[in-house]
């Protein structure tokens, strides 16, 4: 038994009904298409997680740089 009680002889059949019905040309677009909207997805998610990485990197930088300057005007109010 395959998926959810259906045999392989079942899906074979659905496999020629399906190219019977769509043909080949079209089933092969259908593939093409379906694989280049994956890959665009793919690479939005990579570039929106990078963009996150980046801001977060930039978010550091300014905290590091806002408690330096505070650390040095600290020690100028401590010399006067």
């Amino acid at each position: 038994m395959g998926l959810g009680g259906i045999g392989i002889w079942q899906l074979v059949i659905i496999l020629v009904i399906v190219v019977m019905l769509f043909g080949t040309k079209k089933l092969r677009n259908l593939g093409s298409d379906l694989g280049g909207a994956l890959k665009g997805f793919k690479s939005a998610m990579k570039d929106d997680n990078a963009k996150d990485k980046d801001e977060e990197e930039e978010d550091d930088s300014v905290k590091k740089a806002t408690n330096a300057t505070t650390m040095n005007s600290e020690k100028s109010d401590t010399k006067d």
